[in-house]
């Protein structure tokens, strides 16, 4: 699973770091860091937790059979 990241929509609740802070890496100020996460099979269930507790929708989860690797 890949987890795409949408930096321009985070407005820095770290909500998504709270659910699964292995996953989710912030800068000084608790914004998302940019690029595109790939998530190991034993930490997709609290990843998708974190992208899906976003507000603003800056994380969007991918499912494709390229993005299972």
């Amino acid at each position: 699973m890949r987890i795409i990241v949408h930096k321009a929509r985070c407005q820095g609740h770290a909500r998504c770091s709270a659910q699964a802070p292995d996953v989710f890496r912030l800068d000084d100020e608790g914004y998302i860091l940019p690029g595109d996460i790939e998530v190991g099979e034993g930490e997709q269930l609290l990843a998708s937790r974190g992208a899906r507790s976003c507000p603003e929708r800056a994380l969007e989860l991918d499912r494709t059979p390229a993005a299972r690797g």
